[in-house]
């Protein structure tokens, strides 16, 4: 059979074998010419050349000749070099560097971070009645831009809840955590579900007793019992006057009692 009449399997093969001649007298293998492939094969063609190349070169069907296991060592590392798709990135890098065509970069692939946590301030009276925050991303590898969500927070959700909302191309897959944490303000101090204050009474009310009302976390009046002889810095729980809880209910409200005593002087032996 002539050469130009010869199978294409043939032709191939004569071609992948020549190639791999060649790479012999490189110092450095090329794993595509010892396959007889170029380097925009896929890796279904690497497997077949592979199986092909190895089964009429395998040292046991050649008598064991030494050029048959040269042959044999070069296919396998050509076939676990570029089978591999990370170990295939990184070879192509390789040969780019020698030809000069290689960007300055690491050839292992970096991964990208897709997820971001961020803590959000709320106002305490929002964790009562609900509220909806704009959450803006600017991130520099975004080449879209920035990335705007509105984050509803439903009524009566608990401090320290996180929501997770689903970022977009190219960040497919990650998300972006919003956790709400309470933000105190001039009469209010939260901790945990529940909120301290301050309740400034008369001296005669703390020796008397009675009932005094303040203004709640929702604007609400609240009324709040004194018991006889009360001591400063004695504080009064108000059951379900706080925040939210994680599985349902409100925290407390604490009051703190403070006032002044009486202080008279007078003059001794009327001197």
């Amino acid at each position: 059979m002539s050469r130009s009449s010869a199978p294409p399997y043939c032709d191939w093969l004569h071609r992948s074998r020549a190639l791999w001649s060649r790479t012999l007298e490189n110092t450095e293998p090329d794993h595509y010419a010892t396959l007889g492939l170029d380097r925009r094969c896929t890796t279904a063609q690497i497997r077949a050349a592979y199986r092909v190349l190895s089964k009429r070169h395998h040292p046991d069907v050649n008598g064991g000749s030494p050029e048959a296991e040269a042959q044999m060592q070069a296919l396998n590392a050509a076939h676990e070099t570029l089978r591999d798709p990370a170990r295939r990135r990184a070879y192509d890098w390789n040969l780019d560097a020698e030809t000069g065509d290689a960007k300055p970069r690491d050839p292992k692939p970096r991964k990208v971070e897709r997820n971001i946590a961020h803590d959000a301030r709320v106002r305490l009276e929002d964790f009562i009645r609900g509220t909806v925050l704009d959450v803006r991303v600017n991130d520099p590898a975004n080449p879209n831009g920035a990335e705007i969500f509105h984050l509803e927070i439903p009524p009566l959700t608990a401090p320290g809840a996180r929501f997770r909302i689903p970022r977009a191309e190219p960040f497919e897959g990650g998300t972006v955590t919003v956790r709400v944490k309470a933000s105190p303000n001039f009469r209010f101090k939260p901790s945990g579900s529940d909120v301290r204050c301050d309740l400034r009474i008369s001296t005669q009310r703390a020796t008397q007793g009675g009932s005094e009302t303040i203004q709640g976390i929702t604007s609400a009046m609240v009324r709040v019992q004194i018991p006889p002889g009360v001591g400063r810095g004695a504080v009064l729980r108000i059951a379900g006057e706080g925040l939210p809880k994680p599985r349902g209910g409100r925290g407390d409200l604490l009051v703190r009692i403070a006032y002044r005593p009486e202080v008279r002087t007078s003059r001794v032996g009327g001197r």
